[in-house]
């Protein structure tokens, strides 16, 4: 399976419509991968909170809209990131979209641990309560986004749900880039997983992001790294290695808690 990691950089000075149409064609040029990613909240920012509420948008909106045309047109599977949710009563949430090749909406998955610390996303948002996989010809997705991945029991039900990929859509910023690396690479060993982790580019918001968009295979490895600048990193998966991988190393055998 080859996967592609769009890392898109996000300004203050690109309007979020020009952005899209910007994202919908570098999700076409993607024509020859099965799979295709974008970061967290890729239109707006992560850290624009002041445009939360202006550029909220319904499941089916514009940016459904703009991306299921991409994907159609590409024939990829496509993890479109977040997008600004607003649900019928009112609420907000930060929440993912994954649409087929087809350009239908196969998975949606709101986020369940929002950022801020009584501040900013933890405030603006409410919280989603779901784990949500999406079953791929030859993989299964572990759908995940940024401050999640601190949070590994939610990794956990992910594999008992049955993913053997994750996909993490980040805005990280650049001040705790380590920690990025460090946890995408534990969720990948502990998990025996792979991990595509597409986060943000650029500076919104007086926030400079972290960039560097990984591809970890189920050992811990790094098998691609962007640099800090908008990038889209390409990567062939063998989707036989997952299990491989528990089987030379059958640690998830010895769980004694939390199953």
């Amino acid at each position: 399976m080859r996967a592609s990691l769009i890392q898109v950089a996000v300004s203050d000075g690109e309007s979020v419509a020009s952005r899209r149409a910007r994202v919908a064609d570098l999700v076409r040029e993607q024509s020859a991968a099965d799979l295709v990613v974008l970061p967290e909240l890729w239109t707006v920012g992560a850290f624009a909170y002041e445009q939360f509420e202006t550029e909220a948008e319904p499941l089916d909106g514009p940016t459904y809209e703009a991306m299921s045309k991409a994907a159609s047109d590409a024939g990829v599977w496509l993890h479109a990131g977040s997008v600004v949710e607003r649900a019928g009563d009112g609420s907000l949430y930060n929440t993912a979209l994954v649409v087929s090749p087809a350009g239908e909406l196969a998975a949606s998955y709101r986020k369940i641990h929002r950022f801020g610390f009584d501040q900013g996303e933890a405030v603006l948002m409410a919280a989603g309560d779901t784990l949500t996989t999406v079953n791929l010809p030859e993989q299964t997705l572990g759908i995940a986004t940024c401050y999640d991945l601190r949070f590994p029991e939610m990794f956990r039900g992910l594999v008992d749900a049955g993913a053997t990929t994750m996909v993490v859509a980040a805005g990280w910023p650049a001040r705790r880039r380590a920690h990025w690396t460090l946890l995408n690479r534990a969720r990948a060993v502990e998990d025996q997983v792979y991990v595509l982790a597409c986060g943000l580019a650029g500076t919104h918001a007086g926030v400079e992001q972290a960039g560097h968009s990984l591809v970890v295979d189920p050992w811990g490895e790094v098998l691609a790294e962007a640099g800090p600048g908008e990038d889209v990193l390409t990567v062939e998966l063998d989707p036989a290695k997952v299990a491989q991988t528990r089987e030379q190393f059958p640690a998830l055998k010895d769980r004694r808690l939390g199953r």
